[in-house]
């Protein structure tokens, strides 16, 4: 798996980003690296990556969040020390942002320095069982709101289709003509599929790299 020093994780409400950002950010300091991870995601009031700040903190991973996350207060504001995450080169930046174009928009302020470092990976993580990305077509157009707002281009597509609990292998499997095809559309590669630990190792070779994921559990 290629790493970067930011890796960024964005897509469509429920397709699974936050917790892919939780999953990736324990990985890389399983590697001895110092990592942060920036819960960028100001609209999703649901589940965000401080949901998991206890385990993340346990593994040396520095979460840094809206004051206003896990309230009902919906305002584009993050502490000052988020700037550590483009600023500080000593260390692994995951940021997991918003799920549609406004969401994103938190991210722009962080765009100049990202992209004059440029040691990043922005991927669109795609999940086929959501309503609105049932298709290639459907999720392209997510894909190019998320990049018009703000105004950074993906490098590639994370892979996650599931149905939660009730995923099965035949999930992820069944979704693959509709993820050629969009990787086809954007023009982007595929970089992993995400599935959890258990299934993951029952996919076949042919849908290509495999990130074995815990899902996380809700404060809700």
């Amino acid at each position: 798996m290629r790493t970067k020093r930011i890796t960024l994780f964005a897509g469509h409400y429920g397709s699974g980003k936050t917790n892919i950002a939780v999953n990736y950010a324990l990985f890389l300091a399983k590697q001895g690296l110092r990592v942060s991870l920036g819960d960028l995601d100001i609209v999703n009031p649901y589940y965000r990556a401080k949901d998991s700040e206890k385990e993340l903190s346990a593994a040396g991973v520095k979460v840094i969040s809206s004051a206003y996350a896990n309230s009902n207060v919906d305002v584009p504001a993050m502490p000052q020390e988020a700037y550590a995450l483009t600023e500080d080169k000593t260390t692994h930046a995951v940021l997991d942002i918003g799920g549609d174009d406004r969401g994103a928009l938190a991210l722009g302020r962080y765009v100049p320095a990202i992209q004059e470092e440029n040691e990043y990976e922005m991927l669109f993580v795609f999940n086929r069982s959501r309503p609105l990305t049932r298709d290639a077509q459907s999720a392209l157009g997510i894909l190019r709101e998320i990049e018009e707002a703000c105004r950074l281009p993906f490098t590639g597509i994370v892979h996650n289709t599931n149905l939660g609990r009730e995923t099965r292998p035949e999930t992820l499997l069944d979704a693959l003509p509709a993820l050629h095809e969009l990787e086809k559309l954007s023009g982007l590669p595929v970089i992993f599929t995400a599935a959890r630990s258990d299934i993951a190792a029952r996919l076949p070779t042919e849908i290509g790299e495999v990130f074995p994921i815990t899902l996380q559990k809700t404060i809700w």
